[in-house]
């Protein structure tokens, strides 16, 4: 027998924007050119999206708080990102949390963490490390940043001020991330997007598979399932499920979280598709593993203090 999710639902990952501001230059690019990057051309998603915007999107998701997670904010406006955050109406629980953006080997990082870490909404930071050979697929600057001294130095404050950091790569970085994740005990890291599986040949999905499954062992890491589509843009949910139940297969519902990254998925699925393919693939599983994927291991990592029933307006400690 099999039972479908109808409970409360966390976000833990999506993006709000105002391009009036000129502060996300990979959008600005974009805007430009028409470049097309590892999801392919961004053109559709080259608008606001604010909370408004999300709300519509997210309307028949009964979701009740989500955590935005930083959107390529300029490096030239540090903390800006945050403030913006703060002046948005949080009164649904839209970016209840944030994941900020602070470049960790920078000169000032650990002077920017602490302040960031000063808002009691900014519950992890990401530092985007996903380097590709081809410029237009690649979001890091150079390619070996996790072993570097600087950046791991920053990531210590990271540590210290008791942030999650998460973590973006691609399936080729997985072994440094492993390293890096055992040099760091004691740090939450949370994989984005499945570990982005952006190479579908038989070569390079063995190697999605194959470290995923490594970072899967290590017990500090936890897993978003999150925007499958960007990978897969002619996809069925017979082409999803495969990624889906490797992913709970090396980490466990417990350490999984489902979560939308809109407006980006938006480039080739719906808001309600997207979480189609999550309640269907989610019914095999008991009430409580399903629970986990939709609501407790977001609220857990990201410390939202909410209850498995109530949403974030009837919370105290918000």
């Amino acid at each position: 027998m099999t039972h479908r999710y109808d409970g409360p639902v966390i976000d833990p990952h999506h993006h709000l924007w105002d391009l009036s501001l000129k502060r996300h230059p990979w959008l600005e690019k974009a805007r430009g050119n028409r470049e097309e990057m590892v999801s392919g051309s961004l053109a559709p998603i080259l608008r606001d999206y604010g909370v408004e915007q999300y709300r519509a999107d997210a309307a028949r998701q009964n979701i009740v708080a989500s955590v935005h997670v930083e959107a390529g904010w300029s490096d030239d406006h540090p903390l800006e990102e945050s403030r913006w955050l703060d002046g948005l109406d949080h009164g649904c629980g839209i970016a209840h949390r944030y994941v900020a953006r602070v470049p960790l080997d920078a000169p000032g990082a650990a002077e920017l963490l602490e302040v960031e870490a000063q808002n009691s909404r900014v519950a992890g930071i990401r530092d985007i490390v996903s380097w590709h050979c081809e410029p237009g697929k690649s979001f890091s600057p150079r390619p070996g940043r996790m072993a570097d001294p600087g950046w791991r130095a920053g990531l210590s404050h990271v540590s210290r001020l008791n942030l999650v950091f998460d973590l973006m790569l691609y399936p080729w970085q997985m072994d440094e991330a492993c390293d890096l994740v055992r040099a760091f005990p004691a740090t939450v890291f949370v994989l984005n997007h499945c570990g982005s599986p952006a190479d579908r040949t038989k070569e390079g999905l063995a190697k999605w598979r194959r470290g995923l499954q490594l970072l899967g062992a290590e017990p500090n890491v936890r897993l978003k399932i999150s925007d499958l589509v960007a990978y897969d843009n002619r996809w069925t949910f017979e082409s999803l499920q495969p990624v889906i139940e490797h992913c709970l297969g090396c980490f466990g519902p417990s350490r999984c979280m489902f979560a939308s990254d809109f407006p980006v998925a938006g480039l080739h699925a719906s808001f309600d598709e997207v979480y189609e393919v999550f309640r269907r693939a989610g019914e095999p599983l008991s009430i409580d593993e399903q629970r986990a994927l939709f609501f407790t291991t977001a609220n857990d990592t990201y410390r939202l203090g909410l209850s498995n029933t109530a949403s974030v307006r009837g919370e105290q400690n918000v």
